[in-house]
């Protein structure tokens, strides 16, 4: 056998191997998406032991995993792991492609000391397809390294296994289908999010939704595909993709999308303000979907649950909302997601129904699934399930109010305009009452307009009067150090100032400008981090940037450095040379911005070369 790679690995206290190995291999099997992310999956065939030998060196109790691409051969007392790729030949029988077998060995070297390896005996034969069959060079460097960090690192997962509750080979085809069709819609999209992103895990969210119906009418024996209903639907390509997929439905949301008029009629997408109550039931719709659906998150399994017994869920949590606003943690042991996740499965429970938990494979960290397709009750208590539902609501809702009164000196009107206030002034007597239209008065759904609040908006005189005011704080706090700026030769000073907190920044800022701030998401550290140039701003504390300290850019291809070198020109300012008591601590030729407002032009001799062509 050929060595392709060996990392060392270290065990202290040697609790972890030889068993985590055997748990980071497991994952290589089952997850090999987790290190690969060109696989979907891997469907394991069959498993049992058996008493293999191969010559008179090897030997012993082995574990057997088949599968179309692989025969897996794990000797658990030797620490290897034998792969040997199958392929079908023309008769329909698999045959061993003896060019792409490899090993993944485990070695006990002394004490805590123990080295990870993958070996293949014919590396100068090897064949890659950059999927099935990765490079070597991938082996012993990305796929090697995960598995010695696995083998000292496993933590049991607090979240499902990815796809678990569909097929993964239906969903693999599908999705490549599904990839190959819409992939355009990355070249003309018009929206300012990011396309790639948008696109292909709309696509995924599409292909698992199809295939979870295709499998839900072989159970039950239907024939007509489902209707579904998206809340929140966003940019609206869910619905155009399932629309175009044969499912009668549409999407609601309370802004309409530019692209939405890219979709044609045959796409159904409704600008409409969503509030949870007897005016928003869909009786005759088979599904509910709440992609990322923000503050109509945990209300989707309730309107599910009173728009009809047969009506299902699917919903995908991002933000963390409340019923009535914003979710409020109220356990320190789970991270802040999963508890958020556990309360979003707690609301379909409550709402009667099986909820079942899955992950998507999707480019976003918010991936987990819950879709709730059967009820745990019969149709004849849905009346004690709705009051069930009705006192859960008003739990939340009380004990939210509850835990800000607790707060001394709290304002409920100047944290949540009023809503709080709202809802608690009635007694929960009358909520009943009041539910016969809306479930919760006081519901705040989304604005209609989206609020841009991220400091990109304030005048640019106000901005420029605070970078400058900072800056000056910065440069007065302490007395002038003196820095080294070899540049030609000479040894200059420059003033670096001091750094400060945040705090002990805002605390010499008027009282005015704080309010003007405290009206923009992230205020004062945001707008000090939009003025990248100027600042820097690192745990908390605010630094004036030296643009000496900056790291180079990444290497360019020689024919893109040409081409930025003979065009590029400079669009602003340099705030230093304008305004540093030193002036800038690079030279003119250095220095990404302009010294002057000549170097703002073109040369005249790139604008002609331009006009030619």
């Amino acid at each position: 056998m050929g060595p392709v790679g060996t990392a060392a690995v270290r065990d202290p206290g040697g609790s972890a191997l030889p068993r985590g190995f055997w748990a980071a291999v497991r994952v290589w099997l089952e997850k090999p998406q987790v290190a690969n992310r060109r696989l979907s999956g891997a469907a394991l065939q069959a498993e049992g032991t058996a008493e293999v030998h191969f010559g008179a060196n090897q030997g012993g109790l082995h574990h057997g995993v088949m599968n179309p691409y692989l025969y897996i051969f794990s000797d658990v007392y030797s620490g290897t792991v034998t792969f040997l790729p199958l392929e079908e030949n023309s008769e329909g029988k698999y045959q061993i492609k003896k060019c792409n077998i490899y090993q993944i060995q485990l070695k006990h070297i002394k004490d805590e000391e123990w080295s990870v390896s993958i070996v293949a005996p014919f590396p100068e034969d090897w064949f890659s397809d950059g999927i099935v069959y990765p490079k070597l060079t991938w082996l012993g460097n990305e796929l090697l390294s995960k598995l010695a960090k696995w083998s000292v690192q496993q933590k049991p997962s607090e979240f499902k296994s990815t796809l678990s509750l569909i097929s993964l080979a239906k969903y693999t085809k599908v999705y490549q289908d599904l990839k190959e069709k819409y992939k355009e819609m990355v070249k003309v999209w018009p929206e300012v999010t990011d396309p790639e992103k948008f696109v292909y895990e709309d696509v995924a969210i599409a292909t698992y939704l199809l295939v979870l119906w295709e499998e839900e009418r072989k159970e039950k024996g239907l024939t007509k595909k489902q209707s579904f209903v998206d809340l929140g639907c966003g940019n609206g390509l869910l619905v155009h993709i399932l629309n175009n997929e044969g499912h009668s439905g549409r999407g609601i949301d309370v802004r309409r999308r530019k692209i939405w008029d890219m979709y044609g009629p045959e796409t159904h997408l409704e600008e409409a303000t969503i509030i949870p109550g007897d005016s928003h039931l869909f009786p005759d719709t088979d599904w509910l979907i709440g992609n990322h659906s923000d503050e109509l998150t945990p209300w989707i399994p309730v309107i599910a649950a009173r728009s009809s017994y047969s009506c299902c869920y699917f919903v995908l949590p991002c933000c963390f909302f409340d019923f009535h606003g914003k979710y409020r943690r109220r356990q320190s042991k789970k991270t802040q997601y999963r508890e958020y996740l556990d309360f979003v499965a707690q609301v379909g429970f409550v709402c009667g129904f099986h909820v079942e938990e899955d992950c998507l494979r999707i480019p976003s960290t918010k991936r987990v699934s819950f879709i709730g397709k059967s009820r745990s009750y019969p149709a004849a208590e849905h009346a004690l399930i709705d009051k069930q539902i009705t006192q859960f609501i008003n739990s939340r809702r009380t004990s939210a109010v509850a835990a800000l009164d607790r707060r001394v000196g709290f304002n409920h009107e100047d944290h949540c305009g009023g809503l709080c206030k709202e809802a608690g002034s009635e007694p929960l007597e009358d909520d009943t009452e009041t539910a016969g239209t809306v479930w919760m008065p006081g519901f705040q759904p989304r604005e209609k307009v989206e609020q841009v609040r991220n400091c990109v908006s304030l005048p640019r005189d106000f901005v420029d009067e605070v970078v400058l005011n900072v800056a000056n704080l910065l440069l007065n706090a302490a007395p002038q150090k003196s820095c080294s700026d070899k540049q030609g030769g000479n040894m200059n000073t420059w003033n670096q100032g001091e750094s400060l907190s945040l705090r002990e920044v805002a605390e010499h800022l008027d009282k005015e400008i704080l309010k003007k701030l405290k009206s923009e998401y992230g205020g004062l550290q945001t707008l000090l981090k939009n003025n990248y140039q100027v600042f820097e701003v690192l745990n908390g504390r605010v630094h004036i940037r030296d643009w000496r300290k900056e790291k180079p850019p990444s290497k360019t291809k020689p024919e893109v450095k040409r081409r930025l070198s003979a065009e590029a020109f400079k669009t602003r300012l340099c705030w230093f040379f304008i305004h540093h008591p030193d002036g800038c601590s690079l030279p003119s030729e250095a220095c990404p911005y302009a010294h002057g407002t000549e170097e703002l032009r073109q040369s005249l001799e790139i604008k002609k070369k331009k006009h030619i062509q």
